[in-house]
């Protein structure tokens, strides 16, 4: 079971927008701005690599309250005791996740569909990934879903949902009354200048999001 508030604001690395600052650097200050959940996402950086990547910025999220979840690598998650995990479509699926992890593990899934939400849910999903509601820089290719859809998904489950996809400050209040528990961001955070700053802004519109109820 996930606490509903730790997703208001949950935050997606992206190695893509680094500059001067290292990936933990960025994910400190996304925390320090009030980030509830970070995802460490990396498709392509060797498990050595992961795992030391992995370990540091779980200790940046016991640090600052928030939970810690890795993208696709259950293995890894399991290993170094992450909160949990995210699996998209083509990712271990939920079930076998949940076999090996037991009850305690969170678990998060993409749905674009009210079936998949709804298989999701079944198979013993905590949370879902619901979206793409804009477009997003960062999957320029990703399926979008209409804010109509994403009260439609919302509304089916019984598990929070958090939106994902092209969310920024300026049409979050699009998706206001959508019945989601938080947005999803990747480069609205790190790809801001002050990224500290971005997160203390969006979780404040988070929230207004997250408290109106489904229209």
């Amino acid at each position: 079971m996930i606490d509903r508030e730790k997703l208001l604001l949950y935050a997606i690395t992206d190695r893509s927008y680094l500059g001067k600052m290292t990936l933990s650097e960025q994910a400190e200050e996304a925390l320090k701005g009030g980030v509830t959940c970070l995802q460490l996402r990396e498709k392509a950086l060797p498990d050595d690599e992961l795992l030391a990547e992995a370990e540091e910025i779980k200790g940046l999220c016991r640090a600052y309250g928030a939970l810690f979840i890795i993208n696709d690598r259950a293995d890894i998650a399991l290993l170094i005791g992450a909160d949990g995990v995210h699996v998209g479509a083509e990712d271990e699926a939920v079930a076998s996740v949940r076999k090996k992890a037991g009850p305690d593990f969170i678990i998060g899934a993409t749905a674009k569909t009210i079936e998949e939400a709804r298989a999701a849910e079944r198979a013993g999903a905590d949370y879902l990934g619901v979206g793409a509601v804009f477009p997003s820089p960062t999957k320029q290719n990703a399926r979008r879903i209409t804010p109509e859809k994403l009260r439609e998904i919302c509304a089916a489950v019984k598990i929070p949902a958090v939106a994902i996809g092209g969310i920024t400050a300026e049409n979050i209040r699009e998706i206001y009354g959508s019945g989601i528990a938080g947005a999803a961001v990747i480069s609205a955070v790190f790809g801001a200048e002050d990224i500290k700053k971005a997160a203390r802004e969006l979780k404040v519109l988070a929230a207004e999001a997250a408290k109106m109820p489904p229209k």
